[in-house]
């Protein structure tokens, strides 16, 4: 896609949109922007501004549009553009139209940030020019002119930025898990699935998608993958899947793999090819990581600073990547072992009168809270709740299996919580109007010995601008007990 001086118009002018104005006009191209809100404020921008309403004689004459991850896809304006013939992609989309290098693609409902962070740090160690990119902070378009062909990419990817994909082709794909999430955007579940799992459609036959075996979706989808598929699993030895003899409906007629010449080619689903025998791992109940076709030990998930089965996925997912990737596996296995976790996802602050206190902002759906109460293992106060996103609360109270000694309900969904609980049986809750009133009386409830976790099960876009600012604003009340 050769955008140099054709008519470019970028769509939301977030972090997102103004890196990608920033590649375009690296490209050279006529770049205007557009951001619905009509008091957007973006500082110096030496380029064509539109807020609110959209202008269609201005619009209807473009070459492409580049939407931000945020900006959904069944507003007024991208009904217009298609009308009008226009091409709509994304961030994703555009910086891998300057990719020199490698791409490593990672998506999933929860556990994108950790593993792409190991997995970047595991490259790192391997390739000195490694970026980490996408949904973890660090637009993709801001890296994506400074990659060679000596260079690899690693890039966390949302749902919302798979939706405007053409050609991305990572040449190593992951898919940790599918639970719902983001249904007011993606409408059904269906819709939901079949984005996270676009993130194949154009790898070829020589590339991997690494599966979580204990996804039901995963492994019914695995069969009909235009790609080799590698599988990890928390809780039993993987076994093989046989290939479809055709395409799933899921998968798109034409698929454009990463080549110079960008030739269309049909995606045909894999034939049955012979997987690395120390490929797919799985963990064993004492911890250890073991590879499925060699009973061979790669480490105890005891030596790292990662606990519970979740992260014991997210470690085989980056060590499965690594191994693809070419990178020793005693330098893959060490930096696994002296791997910190990431910021708000079951961070620990501190101790406080002998309570210790954790930082779980990240966990903003039900499936990943689930994940933050599994890693308690005492009594434990939590602070939930916050933006709607849709969905059911009960699987995540129906988790608590006697561990949470009173759930503290903070946001817009506190009420439809506190409804769920009661319905679940589980009545030791309080509502909170702030986060800071929340903070407090977990202080006063927990004992020494208990746990404070905050783990919403929400997304924070109803009191804070992220997820990591409502972690930063928790760590802050808590550093000042």
């Amino acid at each position: 896609m050769d955008l140099k001086d054709k008519k470019v118009l970028v769509v939301g002018l977030g972090k997102s949109g103004l890196a990608a104005y920033e590649l375009l006009r690296q490209i050279g191209a006529d770049v205007s922007l557009y951001d619905g809100n009509p008091d957007v404020e973006i500082g110096e921008i030496d380029a064509p501004l539109y807020r609110g309403t959209f202008p269609e004689q201005e619009f209807a004459v473009l070459d492409c549009a580049v939407f931000s991850p945020g900006v959904p896809l069944d507003i007024p304006l991208a009904a217009f553009l298609r009308e009008n013939g226009v091409p709509v992609i994304g961030e994703i989309e555009l910086a891998y139209q300057m990719e020199q290098g490698r791409v490593i693609g990672i998506t999933g409902t929860n556990g994108k940030t950790t593993t792409t962070t190991l997995v970047g740090e595991i490259m790192k160690a391997y390739q000195e020019h490694t970026f980490v990119v996408g949904n973890i902070g660090n637009p993709y378009t801001l890296e994506a002119a400074k990659t060679s062909p000596d260079s690899v990419t690693v890039a966390e990817i949302s749902s919302f930025q798979l939706e405007t994909i053409r050609d991305f082709a990572p040449d190593v794909s992951a898919v940790l898990n599918i639970t719902p999430d983001h249904l007011n955007r993606h409408g059904t579940m269906e819709n939901y699935i079949n984005t996270k799992m676009s993130i194949t459609k154009n790898q070829g036959r020589d590339q991997l998608c690494v599966l979580n075996y204990e996804d039901e979706v995963l492994r019914e989808r695995a069969a009909a993958l235009p790609c080799r598929v590698a599988f990890f699993s928390s809780r039993r030895k993987p076994q093989p899947v046989e290939v479809q003899s055709k395409k799933a409906d899921w998968q798109p007629v034409e698929a454009q793999p990463k080549q110079a010449d960008r030739q269309m080619v049909e995606a045909q689903p894999t034939q049955a090819q012979e997987v690395p025998p120390c490929m797919d791992l799985y963990k064993a109940a004492n911890g250890d990581i073991v590879c499925a076709g060699t009973g061979r030990v790669l480490l105890n998930q005891k030596e790292t600073r990662l606990p519970g089965d979740h992260n014991a996925e997210n470690i085989m997912a980056a060590l499965i990547i690594a191994q693809e990737m070419g990178v020793p596996e005693e330098l893959a296995v060490q930096t696994v072992r002296e791997f910190h976790p990431v910021e708000h996802r079951v961070e620990f602050v501190k101790t406080v009168s002998g309570v210790d206190y954790y930082n779980d902002s990240k966990g903003t759906n039900p499936d990943a809270a689930i994940k933050g109460i599994q890693s308690m293992d005492r009594p434990t106060v939590l602070i939930g709740g916050g933006y709607d996103k849709g969905g059911s609360f009960s699987d995540w109270i129906q988790s608590f299996d006697g561990k949470v000694k009173k759930l503290l309900l903070i946001g817009e969904t506190k009420h439809r919580i506190a409804k769920e609980a009661e319905e679940c049986g589980f009545t030791s809750y309080e509502l909170m109007e702030t986060l800071e009133e929340a903070v407090a009386a977990a202080h006063e409830l927990a004992e020494e010995g208990d746990a404070v976790l905050l783990s919403p099960a929400c997304a924070s876009w109803d009191m804070f601008k992220s997820y990591e600012q409502r972690g930063d604003r928790f760590k802050e009340l808590v550093r000042g007990l």
